[in-house]
Parts: C-alpha cells; structure tokens; sequence
C-alpha cells in the first residue's frame, strides 16, 4: 500500500478533527460539510467547524437554553438580527470549558463568515425559511500596519541564524546542530515567498537543483513550479549533504528534518524563525508571514509588475497582494506621480 504524502496525512488528522466537532452539532450541520466538501479544503473546512461550534456553544447558553444537538432547525428560523449581533459583542471575551479567549474585529469577521456560509447553504437548500445572518453587517476592520525586514534586516536575521550573540550556552549548543538547516529554512522563505505549511511538506525529490526549480503543493492543494536564486540552492545542498549524514529512513522523505529524525512540524519553523527574528530584530515581531511579505515586496519593487507577485505567492485575487504587502501599494502612488504632467510647456522648457 502507498504511504500517505504530507498533505494527505494533514487532510486526515483535519477531517478527523472535523467530526470531532460534528459529534457535538445537530445531524443538519453533517449536511453542510457534506456539502460544500468538494469546493473547500480540509483546513477551511476545520476553520468552519471551529467557528460553528463557538456559535452554537453561545446559542445553547444565551439563547434556547439547551444541548447544542437539540437546536433545531426552527429555532434557527426564529433566530432575529439582534442575536446575532450580540453573538458578535460575545465574541470579545468567552469562556468555553474554563479557557477564556478574545476576539479582535478581525476574528469576529471571519466567524460570522463562517455562519454566513453555513445559513446561507441551509437557507439555499430549504432547510430554513430565511438567512436571518445576510442582514447583519461585517465588522469593520482596521488596516494593520505591515510589517517586512529591510535588506539590512534580513542580513543581520541570517547572521543571526550563523553565529548568534545572545543566545544562552544551552541555545548556542543547540544551534551548532541545526543552524545549516535553519539558514536553508530562512534562506528559502526569503528567496521565494513560500508559505510556511508549503515549505514544511517539501520533500528532498521536489527539487531539480540543476534548473534551480522545485513543486510547492499551495493551499488548496495544487501544485506549482517555482524557482529560486543561487543563494537559495547553495543554502539547499548545504543542508542535503547534512542530511544524508543522518540516521533517516528511507521512508522519511521530508527536505526538513527535526532533530527527532523526522518531518519538521509548522510550530518548530516558526518558533525558530520568532528566535532568530528577536536575536537580530528585537522591535520587529517577524514571523514566517512576514518573511513572505519581505519577499513579495522585494519582488515587486524589482518587477513592478504586481500579476507576478500574485502569481509567484499564489494569490488567485490580485487585490490580496497589494493588501498584504508593504511598500506596494506607496510604490504604485509614487509611479503615479512620476507619469502625470499637469503641462506640457514646463517638460519643454
């Protein structure tokens, strides 16, 4: 029988994760998952399921006062604007299971799209008579200031990675095993923009090193063929000939190993990226985002073209580019300003 990839060992543990939820929502919401299976992915769909369990966990609290299984169907037809508005005001500050959370504007937006979606497929199939949560606005959300390293920055990060300078003895002796590795990670975030769930499902024979290319699987699951600078394919092969001095076995295909002699997880890369971040840029809260913000930005000011860095990032909506990357959308205004003439007579004196 074939291994399982990566990808597909996530999208178990998700859906996995997905009916562990279920469990606790009334037999309808089986249908909605049901539903909308084959046009989301196992992550979206686990991030729906989150979301619709807070709200039915308030429901059964503050509104019919009763198990979350038996809300029907009819109780969320007599659902009015005002209750959802005040599941919204809720969302501040809960408490599920004696763990208090918050939530910002921007959490709030996207849990009342997620009920959105779930009315709205209920509402679609005539399961009820009205989407009673169409009627109730998204927060309004303040833009955020973003957050890149300047080249001095990202210089001082690999540095950082190399020989770091106020790490503790027990830090550095742990860095002298991992820093040919942790250099490739950060060097390839920097080089080519990649998220960081993508760069944790590498696999050593995505790459060709002779065309200086490897397959990314991207979010949603399709697979593309990027390429990097010399750079990154000599921080690469550094790594490669560390790794094939490691006891790893020949089913453990991941480019990324931990020190356990496996698949490197997502919070490792990024508590390391956070470590290396506060060792060379301690006002600057870095992130493995924020190493592909400084890439996308660097991309377009080098190109200035911002279709290739949507197309390079794997952003299907061109609008999510010039949202999240610094400097873009102030470069564009200054090439404005370069192109406009208010006369002709003052360029021809």
């Amino acid at each position: 029988m074939k291994s399982l990839s990566y990808f597909e060992k996530r999208d178990l543990k998700n859906m996995e994760k997905i009916g562990g939820y279920l469990e606790n929502l009334p037999d309808y919401c089986y249908d909605f998952f049901t539903g909308i299976e084959l046009n989301t992915s196992s992550l979206t769909r686990l991030n729906y399921a989150m979301d619709i369990s807070i709200f039915y966990d308030y429901l059964s609290k503050y509104v019919f006062k009763k198990n979350e299984k038996l809300i029907s169907l009819s109780d969320l037809d007599n659902l009015q604007a005002r209750d959802i508005e005040s599941f919204l005001s809720y969302l501040s500050f809960y408490e599920i299971d004696g763990k208090v959370y918050r939530n910002t504007e921007n959490g709030k937006a996207r849990k009342l799209a997620s009920v959105r979606s779930f009315f709205k497929y209920l509402f679609n199939h005539d399961k009820i008579s009205k989407n009673v949560v169409s009627k109730v606005p998204t927060p309004k959300l303040h833009s955020k200031e973003i957050i890149r390293l300047e080249s001095d920055e990202v210089e001082r990060m690999l540095d950082a990675v190399q020989t770091p300078t106020t790490f503790t003895e027990r830090q550095k002796n742990y860095n002298k095993n991992t820093k040919i590795r942790d250099n490739a990670i950060v060097t390839l975030f920097l080089g080519t923009g990649i998220r960081v769930s993508e760069l944790v499902g590498l696999n050593v024979d995505d790459f060709d090193l002779t065309q200086n290319a490897f397959k990314v699987t991207r979010k949603g699951g399709n697979q593309a063929i990027l390429y990097y600078p010399n750079e990154v394919k000599y921080a690469i092969m550094e790594w490669l000939d560390i790794r094939k001095t490691l006891p790893i076995g020949d089913d453990e295909k991941a480019l990324f190993i931990s020190l356990q002699n496996r698949r490197i997880c997502t919070r490792a890369v990024e508590n390391l990226v956070k470590k290396f971040a506060r060792e060379s840029n301690p006002l600057k809260k870095i992130s493995p985002h924020k190493l592909r913000s400084t890439f996308g930005t660097n991309l377009y000011r080098e190109t200035n073209d911002i279709y290739i860095v949507a197309d390079v990032l794997g952003h299907k909506d061109v609008n999510t580019t010039k949202k999240h990357y610094a400097a873009i959308g102030e470069d564009m205004r200054k090439g404005v300003a370069k192109k406009v003439k208010i006369t002709n007579s003052f360029y021809e004196n």
